[in-house]
């Protein structure tokens, strides 16, 4: 199904490097923190991809980049048939009203010394969008849409809870009516029976408003609640790339394969009979990655050639992705 759509958002060999600098009158440079290396894929208008991976291995800053909100390294973010690694100014600043971004920490990402009503409104007064009463009007429609009420908006941040401050993100997301929203671990710091409503309001706006989602989060059983498809990344890379469901029922990756046996299954009869897959030892750095494929280190199943060459992300068969040597003689066999 998605194969037949026209992707909106297209990202191709996307790499964030973090330069490593010491000395303190004169930095040289040393090294870099390879926070993405080499990361490609594609979102279809109207479609949810999920992206997970644990912590450090880069997902925040693919959002981020694919924003432009960090410079690129390397690579291509085509939004729209525009990239926008060559855009600048003027031309950047109008393209990232089509995208914006909904941020983690609901705490740290308004405001305190604003009201609900600024800062919601800051995105239509920043672009010339509304002022004045036409500002006030859309405001208040905006809250009402993501479930405050829409009278509050003279009322500060340290008012409201955290689900509520999550929504008022929300709706300063979906002011400039934007077509790509980047939700970035936006249910990670809310409370279990709020992130449920949380998920299910981004669902709604979603049918209501034709958005389409990067979704970026921890929590594997979320993820594979609200996404169409799904990208597993380790240490800067994307390790496998599929439908939702092929991702949770036959997972290709060894680590993609660790992250589903980690996913509680409410049956005590199967639980019982799961086996559970526990990777040892620590995520290795970004500054200094492993040889060959970055997962070798920690691979129950690694050979000779993991610990030498690194492995292509490549169709295994289609819309499944994977990079791992020991599941491409499946696609060779397949071809």
């Amino acid at each position: 199904m998605a194969a037949e759509r026209v992707p909106l958002v297209e990202v191709r060999r996307l790499k964030k490097y973090f330069p490593i600098t010491r000395g303190v009158i004169i930095q040289r440079h040393i090294g870099d923190i390879k926070a993405v290396d080499d990361v490609s894929f594609e979102i279809y208008k109207g479609e949810t991809l999920g992206l997970v991976g644990e912590t450090g291995s880069g997902k925040t800053t693919v959002g981020r980049t694919m924003l432009q909100l960090y410079e690129p390294t390397g690579g291509q973010v085509v939004f729209d048939n525009t990239d926008l690694v060559s855009l600048g100014g003027g031309d950047l600043r109008r393209m990232r009203r089509r995208m914006q971004m909904i941020f983690q920490d609901p705490y740290a990402s308004l405001n305190p010394r604003m009201t609900v009503g600024s800062i919601v409104g800051e995105p239509l007064e920043v672009h010339g969008v509304a002022r004045g009463r036409e500002k006030r009007e859309r405001v208040q429609e905006l809250l009402a849409l993501v479930g405050l009420n829409p009278y509050f908006v003279n009322r500060y941040p340290h008012e409201f809870s955290g689900g509520q401050r999550q929504r008022i993100g929300i709706a300063r997301a979906l002011a400039l009516n934007p077509d790509l929203i980047i939700c970035d671990e936006p249910i990670s710091s809310l409370d279990v029976s709020i992130q449920a409503q949380v998920v299910n309001l981004l669902e709604e706006l979603q049918d209501r408003l034709d958005l389409t989602y990067l979704f970026i989060a921890h929590d594997l059983s979320m993820v594979r609640h609200i996404s169409d498809r799904m990208a597993v990344m380790y240490l800067g890379k994307l390790v496998e790339l599929a439908d939702r469901d092929e991702i949770y029922l036959n997972p290709l990756h060894p680590y993609t394969q660790a992250l589903m046996s980690a996913v509680p299954v409410p049956d005590p009869e199967v639980e019982e009979k799961r086996q559970r897959i526990i990777l040892e030892g620590d995520l290795p750095s970004p500054a200094n990655p492993p040889k060959g494929c970055n997962f070798s280190t920690r691979c129950p199943v690694a050979i000779e050639t993991c610990f030498e060459v690194e492995p292509e992300f490549v169709e295994i068969k289609p819309g499944h992705f994977c990079a791992c040597h020991l599941v491409q003689p499946q696609r060779q066999q397949a071809d």
